[in-house]
């Protein structure tokens, strides 16, 4: 098993290889983008030269299409540009967002300590004490029942359907 774990992992090595970083860079901001050739070129639009010797391409967004910027040793470097834009728009970056999201969760767990600190019931060191009941005078007994709560009679009961009691037991 373990020659096995060791054979996988060597071929795994040999197989991964390291992809060339790409040396242009297209950016977006609000409606123009910007191309970053490597070197100094001329630029291109569909066989169409729009820009003079320079390293980057800056124009208004207005469709998708090929650029490519050419240098002087006959090299192209290709650009395909489709994207959306708008003037208002703001690009938010993901460390960004994962910091506030962080943020969000840190300041939630601060204030739910707070409010269970503050609600706790402050409590004696030891067991609660149970409340004694007050005194009750020795004199009195209980009151007389009174003749409204007497049993009715059975005579002048009304007969309708839910006002009987049925037992119904054994």
């Amino acid at each position: 098993m373990g020659v096995q774990a060791v054979l996988v992992v060597v071929l795994l090595g040999v197989a991964t290889t390291k992809a060339e970083e790409p040396q242009g860079n297209t950016e977006f901001w609000r409606s123009k983008v910007i191309l970053t050739c490597p070197e100094d070129g001329e630029w291109f639009y569909k066989n169409e030269k729009v820009n003079n010797k320079s390293s980057t391409y800056e124009f208004p967004y207005t469709s998708k299409g090929t650029y490519r910027c050419v240098y002087e040793t006959n090299q192209k470097y290709y650009f395909y540009v489709e994207g959306n834009v708008c003037e208002n728009c703001f690009e938010l970056n993901g460390d960004t967002l994962f910091t506030v999201i962080v943020g969000d969760l840190l300041l939630t767990i601060i204030m739910m300590v707070i409010v269970y600190r503050c609600t706790k019931k402050k409590s004696s060191a030891g067991p609660p004490q149970p409340s004694k009941a007050p005194p009750r005078s020795g004199g009195r007994g209980p009151p007389v029942p009174s003749p409204d709560y007497e049993a009715l009679n059975p005579q002048t009961r009304a007969q309708d359907t839910y006002s009987t009691v049925v037992n119904r037991m054994g």
